[in-house]
């Protein structure tokens, strides 16, 4: 079992797995075209099919949301029906002792 999905189950939310080949950053998010590989300096980009100007990372976003069968509004934020659970004390942070550079 993964990390993310034991942290996950651990904290009562839930885990999405896709596919590692998925090509999240080469699919528009608003029409759905695959535009094809860009190089990594390429931020952000225009679909060729729908005209839309989509940030790379955002538009990968929304389309992992979709992916895992998340419902995603216009704006790109995620709808949820509640609030998720707040982070409980022990899950929040990072232990000292994992900077390298702590004393």
């Amino acid at each position: 079992m993964h990390m993310l999905e034991y942290k996950a189950r651990l904290s009562g939310r839930e885990f999405h797995r896709i596919s590692r080949f998925a090509p999240t950053s080469q699919v528009c998010s608003m029409c759905g075209i695959k535009d094809g590989s860009k190089p990594l300096h390429v931020r952000i980009w225009q679909c060729q099919g729908c005209g839309t100007w989509l940030d790379r990372d955002i538009n990968a976003a929304v389309n992992v949301a979709k992916a895992a069968g998340l419902t995603v509004t216009a704006c790109r934020a995620q709808v949820r029906p509640e609030a998720p659970p707040l982070a409980q004390r022990g899950e929040a942070g990072t232990h000292p002792k994992s900077h390298p550079d702590a004393a």
